[in-house]
């Protein structure tokens, strides 16, 4: 579901637990992520599905019927979405933005425009990448630090305004005609990427790429830094602890097979990866060898001018075959100098490799954005390849907010007579709140703001809310129970692994990755990567204590609900845990509440 959220986790992620997993330990990683998936995704996406498709109620009741003290789960959850959500959907703004561009030719991010009135390029731009300058200032106009405060960049605004109208006619028919819409939203970019993937298969230079997916360093299971971004991968791969999964699984029909359900959906998540990683992989084999062979052919008309200055002697001169084809010959050429020949000319011009522009792309999930924006500007018929690119990102990210929107509308749909008899008004209401809470994040400062939150403040109350998920079922309710009365209603045998799972494994391992993360948080400084406009690079800057402050009073806003739900059952003496009366067979048996619709057979059947 959140193939998008944790995209935006390693970048930062990596500036303050160190380097975060290259090119050359994908496979590696992907190991270390299946482990993850096993030990921590797959209990978790079934005990959601499960809680929500046994108690058949709202995300902000059913937790309580499972744990009278747990009311306030829901509630956080619900706030993590509100919150998520708004910043979201600047995503898909920037998507669009780009793909307004993408039809003409040659595209604006390929080369430099000229200024007006003049035959000179941009000095901002020269100094830089096309792509870089276009990401930075055309697209985001960014400032130089978070702390300047401007007005919505209005560029964006539009862009985000469709993005949000977009959102609200899809969420518009409900349940019914959503799966429909959110099967297209997955399939279409599937036939894109499958596109991508036979292309890059036949682009020069991408076997540089396809190298590393069988390349595994051992070293990287002793690293705690890779399990962590794992374990966070596979939270927002799963869409775990926002609630729509519980949401969903709430409208399904009581014989629904969840276990299931959870086994197709990790495997899903499984071959998803599966696919992408070739095609990632080949694609940028192919942006670095065209790199690599623009600094051959820069390096060789350098050299040349240092020469003719005489700043490098002439044994530095490149013969004519490499003069005539850089591409080619000049890698054989330089490594043949002599070492003392060969420094001097690396003091004056860049080193030129494939492996070290395929190292930048991990430098965060930023780069190989811009990386993949730039590719399709090398391919043949790149207005065609650009065009399918950002038609698939905006899919992609369409696919995405509408789950993190479920985690808001069923939990309002459930508990509020208007949004269920006013579904269009409500809808457009919502939408526009968020749009116009949004507009924060599309100010020149927005993007430091985005990243403070999607690569350090999401993953700390996802974190809180999944414990409490699994300590309700696993400990308050019972694993045992749980799964007895699981047995019953699906009438079908579960494995006792999972409630082992569930007792010791999971609760173990978040907690480990909570102390983690907030040790890394409180020890090390958090940063974050600015835009320089008088150098035209990128720096790293230090976040300013009111912004750490701002991070963590909304961290506590969100999470409050759950201890203020605890001191109210405390005062009116309700009991821990919930009375063996109310099993989940009697709480099937009983009618709905009184303020809680029901899906019809219809929609049931179209759920499932």
């Amino acid at each position: 579901m959140a193939e998008d959220s944790c995209t935006h986790t390693w970048g930062s992620w990596e500036q303050r637990t160190g380097p975060s997993p290259n090119c050359a330990f994908i496979c590696s990683f992907f190991l270390v992520y299946l482990a993850m998936l096993l030990v921590v995704g797959t209990p978790l996406l079934f005990l959601e599905m499960a809680v929500g498709q046994r108690m058949q109620r709202s995300t902000m009741d059913m937790w309580r019927a499972i744990g009278p003290w747990a009311g306030g789960v829901g509630y956080t959850s619900f706030m993590v979405c509100l919150i998520t959500s708004m910043y979201l959907n600047v995503f898909n703004a920037w998507i669009i933005f780009y793909l307004s561009f993408s039809f003409r030719f040659p595209v604006p991010w390929e080369k430099c425009a000229l200024l007006k009135n003049s035959s000179g390029f941009d000095p901002e731009c020269a100094r830089t990448t096309p792509s870089m300058y276009f990401w930075y200032r055309q697209t985001l106009k960014v400032s130089d630090r978070i702390e300047v405060s401007e007005p919505p960049v209005w560029s964006l605004s539009l862009p985000f305004f469709i993005s949000w109208c977009l959102t609200g006619a899809f969420l518009t028919n409900g349940l019914k005609s959503l799966g429909k819409v959110i099967g297209i939203l997955i399939l279409f970019p599937g036939i894109i990427i499958l596109c991508f993937l036979i292309r890059g298969f036949m682009l020069e230079g991408a076997v540089h790429g396809l190298k590393h997916l069988l390349e595994v360093k051992v070293s990287t299971f002793y690293d705690l830094n890779v399990w962590i971004i794992a374990g966070c991968q596979v939270l927002f791969d799963l869409g775990l602890g926002f609630g729509p999964i519980a949401s969903l699984s709430s409208h399904l029909v009581q014989s629904n097979n969840c276990l299931y359900d959870a086994i197709i959906l990790t495997l899903a998540s499984l071959a998803v990866r599966l696919f992408l990683m070739p095609c990632f992989l080949s694609v940028l084999g192919f942006w670095a060898t065209i790199i690599t062979n623009r600094c051959y052919e820069k390096n060789t008309e350098t050299i040349l001018m240092l020469i003719d200055l005489g700043i490098l002697p002439p044994v530095a001169l490149p013969p004519v075959y490499v003069r005539t084809n850089p591409a080619l010959n000049y890698s054989t050429w330089f490594h043949g100098l002599p070492e003392h020949i060969r420094n001097m000319v690396l003091s004056k011009v860049p080193e030129c490799s494939i492996e070290n522009q395929l190292l930048k792309v991990w430098e965060g999930p930023r780069f190989a954005f811009l990386a993949l924006v730039e590719v399709t500007s090398f391919m043949p018929a790149s207005v065609l390849w650009s065009a399918l690119f950002f038609v698939m990102l905006l899919n992609l990210g369409l696919g995405t907010t509408l789950g993190y929107m479920q985690g808001m509308v069923i939990p309002l749909q459930d508990s509020c007579l208007f949004f269920r008899t006013k579904v269009k008004l409500s809808l457009a209401g919502l939408s526009m709140l968020l749009f116009l809470g949004g507009l924060f994040f599309t100010r020149p400062a927005g993007i430091y703001f985005i990243r403070l939150l999607s690569d350090y403040w999401t993953i700390l109350p996802i974190i809180v809310i999944v414990m409490c998920e699994n300590l309700l079922v696993a400990w308050v309710y019972g694993a045992r129970r749980f799964l007895t009365e699981l047995r019953a209603l699906l009438n079908c045998s579960i494995p006792h692994l999972c409630g082992c799972l569930w007792c010791y494994v999971t609760p173990s391992v978040l907690l480990g990755l909570l102390i983690t993360i907030i040790f890394q948080i409180f020890v090390k400084p958090i940063t974050y990567v600015a835009w320089d406009s008088e150098t035209s690079t990128e720096v790293t800057r230090l976040y300013p204590r009111w912004s750490l402050i701002l991070m963590l009073s909304l961290f506590l806003v969100v999470i409050i609900p759950i201890p203020g739900y605890i001191g109210y059952c405390l005062i009116y003496k309700i009991p821990f845990r919930p009375s063996h009366k109310n099993s989940l067979l009697q709480s099937l048996e009983s009618p709905p509440q009184k303020n809680q619709i029901m899906p019809s057979d219809e929609v049931q059947r179209q759920e499932v």
